[in-house]
């Protein structure tokens, strides 16, 4: 898998849920997770909630905004695979990427 310009780099984190969507992901073992589990996540720290108190009409707008933008986006740019029929995602890791999206993640995530 090819790495991303400093260009896709850039652009890739200039969007909020897509920078929460690589942080989970690289906290992820394996780098593996399925749409709904990184759905939930992401709607948690948008809202500031614990996942179980997110309401269910937000996480399904999440859902479907990773589903048909923000992770056919990340695939574009071979920072994931993405199979949109089985709603897997799989993170290889993108050290300069991560470098990045961790310097925000420190001012921006809720407390976890």
């Amino acid at each position: 898998m090819s790495r991303p310009s400093f260009d896709d780099i850039f652009d890739l984190l200039s969007v909020e849920r897509r920078r929460y969507a690589i942080h989970y992901l690289s906290e992820v073992p394996d780098g593996v997770a399925t749409l709904d589990d990184l759905s939930e996540q992401v709607a948690a720290w948008e809202t500031d909630t614990a996942v179980a108190d997110v309401p269910d009409d937000f996480r399904r707008r999440v859902e479907a905004s990773l589903h048909h933008t923000h992770l056919p986006r990340l695939a574009d740019a071979n920072v994931i695979d993405y199979d949109a029929r089985s709603e897997s995602v799989r993170y290889y890791g993108q050290p300069v990427l991560e470098e990045y999206a961790e310097h925000v993640a420190a001012m921006e995530l809720p407390d976890q």
